[in-house]
C-alpha cells in the first residue's frame, strides 16, 4: 500500500478512506462514461466554441444560456440565471436537485468565463475558440488530430486545445456529466444538489458578493464543492482546503511628454522604462523575497496539522524545474509547496514602446506594469496594495491615481500612477471537519493512488465571498491536468482528466 498524504488533525483520514476497489456504483458510472465519451466530447466542444473572455458580455450571456440548456437536458430543476443588481454583469447559472430523505446539501461551483486571448500567440493550427484535439501535449511532441468521428475510440492521453478547456469549463462539464451519469445509471445522489456556475471569476468576481447576497436563502448549503484548478503535479487527485486571495495593480511611470530620439536626448531625458525597471527591482531581493515593508506581517500561520500536510505533499520540485527549464528557483531554498502558502508579488506584464521588428531608437513616454498580488489568510487586499504604495513613496515616487498634470510633471521627478483592480481575500477551511473527511473519502474511492490533501492552493478563487456573504464552508476538488497552460496560449485539457473528473464528482454526489 502506498503512503497516504495528510496527517495530524486529519487523523489518518486518507488511511481510513482506503483505496479504490471499484464498487458497483463507480463501475456503473465508468461504464456510462465509456459508452458515451464521443457524445460528451462533442457537447463539450460545442461549449468551448463559444467565446468566454470576461470582457465579452454578449458571448458570456450565450455561454450562460448554453449551460442552462445543458442542465435542463439533464433534468435539473429550477434552472435560472442569477443576476447582479449592477447592469451588464454576466449572470450565475443555477439549478438544483432535491433528494428525498437527504440531510445534507452540497453546492457545486465552477466558472464559465476565461482569460483574454491573443490568437497570434497560439501554436500553428490552433485557434482559441475552435476546439482541437492533439495526440498529446504539443509541448512534448503531440500532433494535431482531425475532428473525431462519432465512433472514434478516444485515447485518454489526447489533449483538447481551447480557451477554457481546463480553466474552467472543465469544471462545468465534469459536474454536469457526473450528474448525467448517475441519472443514466439509476444511481440516486445521497445529498441535495445545487449547481452554481459563475461568469466573472477571471475578472476578479467583482459582483459575486451581490449575487450571493441577493440569494442567501436559495444558496444555503452544508458545503460548496469548488471544481477549479489542476490536480497535483504527480497526476494524483487532490483535495484543497483553501485558496489564496488576489488583486491586480497597474503601475504607469512617466517620462517626456513625447517620444524622443535616443541619440539626441539619451543620458539626459529620463527613460520611464528604466525607471520602472528599477522600481520593480526594488520590490524583491535576489532570492525572490518581497522587500515591501510589512508584506508578510499579517499572515495567519498554518496550524501544526497543516504544516505537516504540506511536508507530506509529494515534492516534485526538481522534476518540474527540469521540465520548465530553469536551474535556480526563487524562495531561498523553500519548496514550492511551502511558498504557495505565502503571499507573493508577481509581474504579469511590462510594456513600453516597441521591441522586435518594430523597435526604434527612442526614449518612450511611459512604461506600464501589472502586478499580481497573491494573498494568504490574514492579508487584506486593500492593505496589501497600500503597503506597495508606501514602498513606492519611500523610493521617491509621487503616487497618483490620475494622469499627472503639467504642474505635477514639473514638480516631481518620479511619478507613478496606480490603478487597483477588483480583488478579494484568501480563505481556508479547517482540514479536520467531518464533512472534509467525507469529501476526501469520496475522492479516494475513485483512485488507487493516495489523494493529496493541500491546505491552500497556489491559485486564487473568490472563496472569501462565500464565507462573508453566506458563512459557507468551501473545499476545492480540481480536475484539470497540471500542465494545462491555463491563462496562457495553447490552453489544453487531457481527456483522461475530464473522465476522472466525472467519476470524482459523481462519487461526491453520493457522499457517505
Amino acid at each position: 500500500m502506498r503512503k497516504a498524504y495528510g496527517v495530524g488533525l486529519l487523523g489518518g483520514l486518507l488511511l481510513l478512506a482506503g483505496f479504490a476497489t471499484p464498487d458497483s456504483a463507480l463501475q456503473k458510472v465508468r461504464q456510462f462514461r465509456q459508452s458515451h465519451e464521443n457524445q460528451l466530447l462533442a457537447e463539450y466542444m460545442q461549449l468551448l466554441a463559444i467565446p468566454n473572455v470576461a470582457a465579452d458580455t454578449a458571448n458570456l450571456r450565450q455561454t450562460a444560456n448554453f449551460i442552462a440548456d445543458m442542465m435542463r437536458r439533464r433534468g435539473i430543476s429550477g434552472v435560472q440565471l442569477l443576476r447582479a443588481p449592477t447592469a451588464g454583469v454576466a449572470p450565475a447559472v443555477y439549478g438544483e436537485v432535491r433528494t428525498p430523505g437527504a440531510k445534507r446539501t452540497l453546492i457545486f461551483y465552477a466558472h464559465y468565463d476565461g482569460q483574454p486571448v491573443n490568437p497570434k500567440q497560439w501554436a500553428a493550427g490552433l485557434s482559441p475558440f475552435q476546439p482541437t484535439l492533439a495526440s498529446g501535449s504539443l509541448a512534448k511532441g503531440g500532433q494535431l488530430l482531425p475532428a473525431p468521428q462519432p465512433a472514434t475510440a478516444l485515447n485518454p492521453e489526447w489533449r483538447l486545445y481551447a480557451r477554457g478547456s481546463s480553466d474552467d469549463k472543465a469544471g462545468v462539464m465534469s459536474i454536469l456529466s457526473a450528474y448525467q451519469a448517475l441519472q443514466a445509471s439509476k444511481l440516486k445522489p445521497t445529498v441535495n444538489l445545487k449547481f452554481f456556475f459563475e461568469g466573472e471569476e477571471e475578472a476578479g468576481s467583482p459582483h459575486l458578493s451581490e449575487i450571493l447576497g441577493n440569494n442567501k436563502s436559495l444558496l444555503q448549503s452544508d458545503l460548496w464543492v469548488i471544481c477549479d484548478g489542476p490536480v497535483h503535479q504527480s497526476g494524483r487527485k487532490q483535495v484543497v482546503f483553501g485558496a489564496r486571495g488576489d488583486v491586480n495593480v497597474e503601475l504607469t511611470v512617466y517620462g517626456p511628454k513625447r517620444p524622443l530620439h535616443s541619440g539626441h536626448y539619451g543620458n539626459w531625458a529620463p527613460n520611464p522604462a528604466m525607471t520602472l525597471a528599477q522600481l520593480l527591482a526594488s520590490m524583491k531581493d535576489s532570492t525572490g523575497r518581497v522587500t515591501v515593508a510589512g508584506f508578510y506581517d499579517d499572515v495567519v500561520p498554518l496550524t501544526a496539522a497543516e504544516q505537516q500536510a504540506v511536508r507530506n505533499v509529494p515534492n516534485l520540485d526538481a522534476t518540474i524545474r527540469e521540465e520548465l527549464g530553469f536551474v535556480r528557483p526563487d524562495g531561498g531554498g523553500q519548496t514550492l509547496n511551502e511558498l504557495i502558502n505565502q503571499p507573493s508579488l508577481n509581474i504579469n506584464g511590462l510594456q513600453s514602446a516597441n521591441v522586435g521588428a518594430q523597435a526604434a531608437n527612442v526614449i518612450p513616454t511611459t512604461a506600464t506594469a501589472v502586478l499580481d498580488l497573491r494573498l494568504v489568510l490574514g492579508n487584506e487586499y486593500q492593505k496589501q496594495i497600500q503597503k506597495v504604495v508606501r514602498h513606492m513613496q519611500r523610493q521617491g515616487f509621487f503616487v497618483t491615481t490620475n494622469e499627472p498634470t503639467d504642474a505635477e510633471r514639473l514638480r516631481y521627478p518620479h511619478i507613478v500612477r496606480v490603478v487597483p483592480k477588483a480583488g478579494y481575500n484568501a480563505q481556508r477551511t479547517p482540514m479536520d471537519l467531518p464533512i472534509a473527511r467525507s469529501i476526501v473519502a469520496a475522492v479516494q474511492s475513485t483512485t488507487n493512488q493516495s489523494v493529496v490533501a493541500l491546505p491552500t492552493s497556489g491559485g486564487s478563487l473568490p472563496l472569501y465571498a462565500f464565507k462573508e456573504q453566506l458563512n459557507a464552508t468551501t473545499i476545492t476538488v480540481p480536475v484539470a491536468n497540471y500542465d494545462n497552460n491555463q491563462h496562457a496560449e495553447n490552453e489544453n485539457l487531457r481527456l483522461g482528466n475530464l473522465w476522472d473528473g466525472l467519476e470524482t464528482m459523481a462519487a461526491i454526489m453520493r457522499l457517505k
